[in-house]
């Protein structure tokens, strides 16, 4: 148990790097968004900041825990300075640079907390054996016999369908709009492929336990790449 809980966290850095490249959108002035191989102390130094001040300004529990996909303010509230481009390692880098001398209101973007809501319905069937802390478990997991019918908890567009994530088995992520996606991991089979529609409630795959040591689906949900409570979005049962 103790190796197949290692093999998640370990996997989980590869899983945030497909939800973010999928469910990536672009970031107003005076904010990034986490790229992989980022460190808090990177983000601060390109953009001119103290590593304490991002922490400040986004409530972070712990600065060495960001994930790629989380969006950062690297800019005081407020402040007039704007965020201009600059090229590093590929990837596009925000650093602040005064414009002009007159104020300009906060830049209006979705922050790392849900602004918008999703109205989701449960995967699947079964009992929920272990809930969302945010560290540990990245999202649900739900135990039920062998073959029970995972399905679609909302409208979407799979963009990714496979095995190549260890410690997820075989996966499933549906993109649902610019923010929300949602992943089903373990399946014994999967019913759907890499750019197909589904719709709300419909059959994608059937329960197993593929690269876990139960049968089981692990329900995830993210927010602008990073990982939130499902059971928020879900019906009560």
């Amino acid at each position: 148990m103790l190796g197949t809980r290692r093999m998640k966290r370990l996997a989980c850095a590869s899983l945030l790097a497909v939800l973010a490249a999928c469910g990536s959108a672009p970031v107003g002035p005076g904010f990034y968004r986490v790229e992989r191989g980022d460190t808090l102390s990177k983000i601060a130094r390109s953009n001119r900041q103290s590593i304490q001040s991002i922490v400040r300004w986004n409530n972070l529990a712990n600065p060495d825990s960001i994930e790629v996909g989380q969006v950062l303010r690297v800019v005081p509230p407020g402040n007039s300075a704007a965020v201009t481009a600059s090229t590093a390692g590929g990837g596009t880098r925000g650093s602040t640079a005064s414009r002009a001398p007159a104020p300009v209101a906060p830049p209006d973007i979705a922050p790392p907390v849900p602004a918008a809501t999703i109205s989701l319905v449960w995967p699947t069937n079964g009992t929920v054996i272990r809930r969302f802390d945010g560290e540990n478990s990245k999202g649900i997991d739900i135990a039920a016999a062998a073959g029970t019918p995972v399905v679609a908890a909302a409208a979407g567009t799979v963009v990714y369908a496979g095995n190549g994530l260890r410690g997820y088995g075989d996966l499933l992520i549906i993109k649902h709009n610019a923010d929300y996606l949602t992943a089903y991991a373990h399946n014994r089979v999967l019913l759907v492929k890499e750019g197909q529609t589904v719709s709300q409630g419909q059959k994608i795959a059937e329960m197993g336990d593929t690269d876990t040591d139960r049968t089981m689906l692990h329900f995830e949900l993210r927010y602008g790449g990073r990982s939130i409570d499902p059971s928020r979005a879900l019906p009560a049962r």
